[in-house]
């Protein structure tokens, strides 16, 4: 199995075989919380504009994201796993945009197939590339605003590539370092303080580093007039 870990939308345009584009802080930690609260559907959308023209046209449709770690006008929610984990999706289409994850989704063309990534179902991802045994993994790592890396992103794609190799990892440490290491890039908690708790709170950093909180993955799969959905597919220990 040959494993390459790239960055931001030049490295999802690279990326081939089964991708994973991994937004830990907050993307795709969000998106796992949003369908254990019982979403019937993920739409992720990299333009913001397409976003606004579902809503109007579905009245019925959630709006989640943000852009600069800010929730946007109309939106219904921010892309907060804290304030998921307190709402009630149950049956209900959730349209997801965001600065960094939806953006690789969105460039991921040439991937045989797409998941995506996070810590919180990080054991889940390790055991369905197992069973896919795929020639090829790209590991797609997206950033700070999809335009500079950030060491959560790439250490989770590091995490992945050392558990499919049988290699040792130190989750304790990446805690750590995330949370006041020196030289970190990208961090979110960089971020906190500098937009409302209504778009950031604190208790996010938490919810997004509950490592293996969720058994499921998330893959990419066709939705309508070339939107992407996200399919819950759970994977047995």
């Amino acid at each position: 199995m040959e494993i390459n870990i790239l960055q931001l939308i030049e490295g999802a345009k690279q990326a081939r075989g089964l991708t994973v584009v991994i937004d830990v802080f907050r993307a795709f930690s969000t998106a796992c919380y949003v369908t254990e609260r019982g979403a019937f559907r993920i739409v992720p959308v990299g333009d913001i504009e397409t976003a606004y023209r579902l809503k109007r046209d579905n009245s019925s449709y959630i709006l989640m994201g943000e852009r600069g770690g800010v929730i946007q006008p109309g939106f219904d929610f921010g892309n907060s796993p804290t304030h998921a984990e307190r709402a009630d999706f149950t049956g209900l289409t959730v349209v997801h945009t965001t600065s960094a994850g939806t953006q690789g989704i969105a460039n991921a063309g040439g991937a045989d197939e797409v998941v995506t990534g996070s810590f919180v179902n990080a054991g889940a991802i390790v055991r369905y590339i197992r069973q896919r045994k795929p020639e090829r993994v790209s590991l797609v790592c997206m950033g700070l605003g999809a335009k500079s890396p950030a060491d959560e992103d790439t250490l989770c794609a590091e995490y992945i590539k050392n558990e499919l190799e049988g290699e040792p990892n130190d989750f304790e440490g990446i805690v750590r370092h995330l949370r006041e290491g020196e030289g970190r890039t990208g961090s979110f908690m960089d971020l906190v303080g500098e937009v409302s708790e209504r778009s950031a709170p604190k208790s996010d950093f938490e919810k997004c580093l509950d490592l293996d909180r969720f058994s499921f993955v998330l893959k990419v799969e066709p939705f309508e007039e070339g939107l992407k959905q996200l399919r819950k597919i759970e994977v047995a220990p």
